[in-house]
């Protein structure tokens, strides 16, 4: 008679050999869940299998108990363990086998981007990012991925050069995505695919008369970076200010669905504000819709574009809801500048590549995109209060909390410090003073996307210890 441990219970087999679905025999769970503990039990639980596995106490192939029997051995509701499968499912840690039970992941159920490192100066380790823009992309949805990419190996692609424009079909895809989204009613014969925003801000200042460009301040670093290489001075647009002066500008960059990185949605006063100066002053409004999508605190801001398409360039990316490295967006041109956007990029072949294209057909028809966003959206819900909860102490925020990411208002030297012990613990977090160019503000921009749930607890005790430690005199 031969037996293993099965959650905590040892259990006989009175016919020989072990079966043949369990690759291992699983241990005794060492999991205990306290009830004075403020975390909720399911999250208490979820941690405590991450643990057991990046300690090695539990490796792949090993079989989870079912939820009901470990909810009776932990003596809490079937509920609470459903609810740490479901994370743990979510962030790829655990597998489904139908029919089978759950196990801990192999190779397989890893997602397409694993959470951002990146090597910091002088340093063999990697460090977790906690950036503004690494999104968190549900594993679950990996049937409709991978099928995406064996259309595209199938599909006949173009002969020659594809059409600048973008794939019809996709563009048809993304105009009824807008209107039902973004409130932005458009055809498809006025979508543009292009390799990103800085790609379509790019293609846009090629058709622009000359003039500066007005950026908001704090702002998008890479939007500063676009307009300089274009031989365009930038001019610092105040982000928390309206914008009552656009002379001399052929355009204004804004992120007013949540600007970054501050937070703030632009009130509707000032968007009409924005949109009434740029008529005065002959300026293209430059609207880059980077993340509206994940809002949770309220229902997603109308597009500023919905209000004014003749005024207002839009610009959306991929990034965020799929993945960054597809690097595809999309661009919606007034028609006063489409024929001269469109000869520019078919003179320049300035399009994303093909196989993107066709791919992203597949995620959005079969639904993919739509099933992200909303993974993404419950878990950025459930972060966003966590790291609300761990830095309210120590510092202001700046604006509220949507999308991936917060912002918070601290002086300079602190926000230094924290950084600093962030990095040595193995996390980056950016400074708000580098998003700056007059404006004076100081802080964290701390990002909840990219991180395991461990990884954020982790880095949130790092930066409160931080924050909460009297500054060191020299």
């Amino acid at each position: 008679m031969s037996s293993w441990h099965h959650g905590g219970r040892q259990v006989a087999c009175e016919h020989g050999p072990l079966p043949a679905t369990i690759d291992r025999p699983l241990p005794m769970l060492p999991l205990r869940l306290d009830r004075t503990d403020p975390r909720p039990l399911g999250t208490q639980l979820a941690d405590q299998v991450r643990r057991l596995v990046l300690d090695g106490v539990l490796a792949r192939g090993d079989r989870m108990p079912a939820t009901r029997r470990l909810a009776a051995d932990l003596g809490v509701s079937r509920s609470v363990v459903e609810q740490a499968f479901d994370q743990l499912l979510a962030e790829g840690w655990l597998e489904a086998r139908q029919g089978a039970g759950t196990w801990i992941a192999g190779g397989t159920a890893a997602p397409p981007a694993a959470p951002a490192r990146r090597r910091s100066a002088g340093r063999e380790r990697e460090l977790v990012m906690l950036d503004a823009g690494t999104p968190w992309i549900d594993p679950r949805h990996q049937a409709v991925w991978r099928r995406a990419w064996r259309e595209v190996s199938v599909a006949t692609p173009p002969r020659g050069y594809d059409d600048a424009r973008g794939l019809p079909e996709l563009r048809a895809l993304l105009a009824d995505r807008l209107g039902r989204t973004r409130g932005v009613v458009v055809d498809a014969d006025r979508v543009r695919l292009t390799g990103g925003t800085g790609a379509g801000l790019r293609n846009l200042l090629a058709v622009l008369p000359p003039g500066a460009v007005a950026v908001e301040d704090p702002g998008y670093r890479a939007a500063v970076a676009t307009v300089g290489e274009a031989g365009r001075a930038v001019r610092d647009l105040p982000a928390l200010a309206p914008v009552t002066d656009l002379a001399g500008c052929a355009a204004a960059y804004v992120t007013p669905a949540h600007q970054h990185p501050l937070g703030r949605v632009l009130p509707a006063a000032d968007r009409l504000t924005l949109l009434a100066t740029a008529r005065r002053d002959g300026a293209l409004v430059v609207e880059d819709d980077y993340d509206s999508e994940f809002r949770y605190d309220v229902a997603p801001v109308p597009a500023l574009a919905a209000l004014d398409r003749e005024q207002v360039a839009y610009l959306g990316t991929a990034s965020k809801a799929i993945l960054p490295s597809l690097r595809l967006g999309w661009s919606v041109v007034p028609d006063r500048l489409l024929d001269r956007y469109d000869a520019h990029r078919g003179l320049t072949h300035d399009v994303p590549p093909w196989p993107v294209q066709r791919a992203l057909v597949t995620l959005l028809r079969d639904g993919y995109v739509d099933a992200v966003v909303r993974s993404a959206r419950r878990v950025y819900a459930e972060r966003a209060p966590r790291v609300v909860a761990a830095l309210s102490p120590y510092a202001e925020l700046a604006g509220p909390v949507a999308g991936m990411y917060s912002t918070w208002l601290l002086p300079h030297a602190r926000a230094v410090r924290a950084r600093a012990a962030a990095e040595e613990a193995g996390f980056r977090v950016n400074l708000l003073r580098d998003y700056c160019r007059s404006a004076v503000l100081s802080g964290l921009v701390v990002g909840f996307g990219g991180p395991t749930d461990a990884e954020l607890d982790r880095a949130l005790e790092v930066l409160a210890g931080s924050l909460s430690s009297p500054a060191r005199r020299s």
